[in-house]
């Protein structure tokens, strides 16, 4: 789960993390409301949407009277924000974050992430702040210093010091820089977080180490651990399909081809998916509906891919292990009838009572392509949607 920046600096400052003052707004007029409050003379108006990018796409701006921050307010609040992570389609700004500025000394980068190949919690900082730490590790990769961390001592003095002086800090920069990075691993640790990133993270005129930025990211596995968390999740913000097939506990990603598939099995659906390009179609989503599917949930499940119109033929793939045929045909022909199918519907059955599936399909009255293997329905069903089309 993601939240909004505003969010992830109340977290994270409720962990003694220095971040500058600020407030949101969900409006021009709560936007002057919150200026007025910060000492000033300098403001900056930030669009609050869960992608990077922000500043390049227009959506953060400097004030330097409140009449200032008004226009800008209007500017950026209702509008479409285009950033690389939000693809060509955007994202509207719904809410504002009015930050007082800072005297701005240096900018660095800072990070903790799970680093799954080690699953241990790495710590990435780099000089080279406010660029695209992407772009900093494929042309110069020097310039990142990563720690992973033991989970037995967790993070020791000594690591933050050791992280602070790779910087280039000094003096008091390097205190203040230990004690961000220490409450930053308490705060990941604590939240059960995925991502921590500051960028920039800034040393000021005065030599204090402060979050300009931060965007976190959380397990969703833990969430029900931290209700408080949970409550900051934006709806707005996510796919309203894929927050459908949550509450139906369906696994569902949205991606951006023309062929559904529903497929049982995280690793099946991989394959479905691959197989699909193979033959030359685009998978436009990964679904698992796992071993334990009902009749009911294949019927959402069915309801769920065709709510993406880019939707122009289904691929159904089943194992039957645990998941049993006949559940998934009879959830196929139900969901079929209820929402009046009219596009191309390959399935592939294979497993516990596959011949009852095939022959309660066989049965149904409806125009259900039956495929013998995952290659032989892969193929049908890119040909069945290229002659529709």
């Amino acid at each position: 789960m993601n939240i909004h920046e505003h969010q992830a600096k109340d977290v994270l400052r409720g962990y003694g993390v220095s971040v500058p003052d600020g407030g949101v707004a969900y409006s021009v007029d709560e936007a002057v409301k919150v200026a007025e409050k910060l000492p000033g003379p300098v403001w900056v108006v930030k669009a609050q949407i869960h992608a990077g990018g922000r500043g390049k796409g227009g959506g953060v701006k400097i004030a330097k009277s409140i009449e200032e921050v008004r226009s800008l307010a209007g500017e950026i609040l209702g509008m479409t924000l285009v950033t690389h992570q939000t693809g060509p389609g955007g994202k509207e700004v719904k809410r504002l974050y009015i930050e007082d500025g800072c005297d701005i000394a240096q900018e660095l980068y800072l990070s903790a992430v799970m680093d799954r190949g080690t699953s241990r919690i790495a710590i990435m900082a780099s000089t080279e702040g406010g660029m695209d730490i992407e772009a900093v590790a494929a042309d110069t990769p020097e310039k990142i210093q990563t720690l992973v961390i033991d989970p037995i001592t967790g993070l020791q003095g000594h690591h933050a010091r050791r992280l602070a002086f790779g910087l280039g800090l000094e003096g008091k920069q390097v205190s203040s820089a230990v004690k961000l990075i220490t409450a930053l691993y308490k705060a990941f640790v604590d939240t059960d977080a995925s991502l921590v990133e500051i960028n920039p993270l800034v040393v000021t005129g005065a030599g204090e180490v402060m979050a300009l930025d931060a965007k976190m990211n959380f397990d969703d596995n833990a969430l029900y651990r931290h209700p408080n968390i949970e409550e900051l999740r934006d709806a707005d913000e996510e796919d309203p399909a894929e927050l459908e097939a949550a509450k139906a506990d369906l696994n569902y990603i949205k991606l951006d081809g023309e062929i559904g598939c529903m497929v049982n099995g995280a690793g099946l659906a991989m394959a479905t998916m691959d197989i699909i390009k193979l033959h030359g179609g685009e998978p436009a989503n990964f679904l698992d509906v796992g071993g334990g599917a009902t009749k009911e949930r294949v019927t959402q499940a069915f309801k769920i891919i065709l709510s993406d119109s880019n939707v122009q033929g289904i691929l159904v793939n089943i194992f039957g292990g645990i998941m049993r045929c006949d559940i998934i045909a009879e959830g196929v022909v139900a969901a079929a009838r209820e929402i009046q199918l009219d596009k191309p519907l390959v399935v592939r059955l294979e497993g516990t009572n596959v011949e009852k599936g095939k022959e309660i399909m066989a049965n149904s009255g409806l125009t259900i392509i039956s495929a013998d293997d995952l290659g032989d329905a892969a193929a049908k069903v890119v040909a069945a949607v290229k002659e529709a089309a």
